[in-house]
This record gives structure tokens, C-alpha cells and sequence, in this order.
């Protein structure tokens, strides 16, 4: 099943059948997806040595006319489909974001019905989904149950609320529970003050300085932490 099957797949599990039949005749969510991946393709930039960076903040312009049918069926399940379509695009083409991928819906009256734009930027932000495996000590790589980031700021925050950079559903967590900081001496995890505590190999600590292949439980959540082989990239 190619990634625009999985995609369609995604769009009916999470919203309804009925809603990608409310498109027969408009703007199609797979059109949309396609339109994404063209412009990740068309917009990807080498930056360094097995690294190319492509945009990861994009704005789909729709007519009044789709603009309020994706409203009506559920624009944010469906933004979240299209980002998890971009990210397994950029996976395969192991392309590099330097921020979290995001989707964005906007009305533009100019445009007539079934006709869109998509507008993609290169944001940084403090952490970007994990195309590859190239972890370095200044891009380090965090694994949270099974879902991997990859550290492109200098400051991560990781908790239950909503103002950490890394969410994680775990009630054992406090809304800002760590801070990742990556400095030139090193990385260094800090616990913000959290109820449960922060613990590296097993050990509770208020603060340590991580090294490649550390493990860092905070509540009932394991974090393995990776920098790799720092081959100085650029980006």
C-alpha cells in the first residue's frame, strides 16, 4: 500500500468514510496530499553532507466553498493526516525537517471551488519528526515510546501540557517535567521541578549530562536518548 493509499486509509479511519465522499466534487484530500509532496520535492534544499532540508509549515489555501466543508467534516484531524502523509514522504526520501510539520487551513474568496494553493515554509522549531537515523551531538535524537524526534533547537521541553515542545500522555508526568539542553559541553537533561522526579539509568537525578544510548524515565515513560556520531553536519 503506497503512502496516498495510507493516507486516504488515515482519512476515513479518523474522520468518517462520508468525509472523503463529501469531496467527489470539491477539493479531494488526496489532491492535497499530492500537492504536499510536490511541494516538499520541488522546494528540498541540500544543506550538508547526506542532508536535505525541506519545508515543514504549510498553508493550504481553499475557496469559501471548501474552506467550509473541511471546517464542517473536521480540519484538524485532517491536518493531522496530511502531516503524517509529508513525514512518511520525507521518511522515504529521507529528507530532513528542522521543526515540527504542520497543516494549516485558510479561506481565500479569490479562488474558485475545487481550486487550492499550498504554500510550504522551512520553520525551526525545537524539535522535528525523525526522518533518519543520523543523530548528532547537535541534533540528538530522542526516542518516546516507539515515536522518534529529533532535537533541532537548543532547548526541548518534555511533559503533559500543552506548552511542552514534547507532549506525552502519561498522568505519572507533569505539564513541564524535563528540559533537554543542548550546549557545547554536552547535553544536559533537567528536571523542572516535576512531582514524580526524573531518572537517567535508573538513577533519580535533578540534572545530568546525557551520553549516546542513555535511558531517561520520567513517570511510567522510557526516553532513549541518541546522539550518534557527531560528523558536524551544517542545517
Amino acid at each position: 500500500m503506497g503512502v496516498l493509499d495510507r493516507f486516504e486509509k488515515g482519512v476515513e479511519r479518523v474522520v468518517s468514510t462520508a468525509f472523503a465522499k463529501a469531496f467527489r466534487s470539491e477539493v479531494k484530500p488526496v489532491e492535497l496530499a499530492s500537492a504536499l509532496r510536490r511541494e516538499v520535492d520541488d522546494r528540498a534544499a541540500v544543506v550538508g553532507r547526506d542532508r536535505t532540508v525541506v519545508p515543514n509549515d504549510f498553508t493550504i489555501e481553499l475557496s469559501p466553498q471548501d474552506h467550509e466543508k473541511v471546517l464542517a467534516w473536521g480540519a484538524e484531524p485532517l491536518a493531522d493526516e496530511l502531516a503524517a502523509s509529508v513525514t512518511e514522504h520525507a521518511t522515504q526520501q529521507r529528507y530532513a525537517f528542522v521543526g515540527p510539520v504542520t497543516v494549516v487551513f485558510v479561506e481565500d474568496d479569490t479562488l474558485e471551488e475545487g481550486r487550492f494553493q499550498v504554500r510550504g515554509a522551512t520553520v525551526r522549531g525545537a524539535v522535528a519528526p525523525a526522518t533518519t537515523v543520523a543523530a548528532s551531538m547537535r541534533h540528538p535524537l530522542v526516542d518516546i515510546d516507539g515515536q522518534r524526534y529529533l532535537l533541532t533547537g537548543p532547548v526541548t521541553v518534555i511533559g503533559r501540557g500543552s506548552e511542552a515542545d514534547i507532549i506525552v500522555d502519561d498522568p505519572g508526568i507533569s505539564r513541564k517535567h524535563l528540559e533537554i539542553r543542548v550546549t557545547p559541553d554536552g547535553v544536559v537533561a533537567t528536571d523542572l521541578g516535576s512531582t514524580n522526579g526524573t531518572f537517567v539509568e535508573g538513577h533519580q537525578v535533578p540534572a545530568a549530562t546525557l551520553v549516546d544510548g542513555n535511558t531517561i524515565t520520567i513517570g511510567r515513560t522510557r526516553i532513549l536518548f541518541w546522539t550518534g556520531v557527531d560528523d558536524a553536519e551544517d542545517g
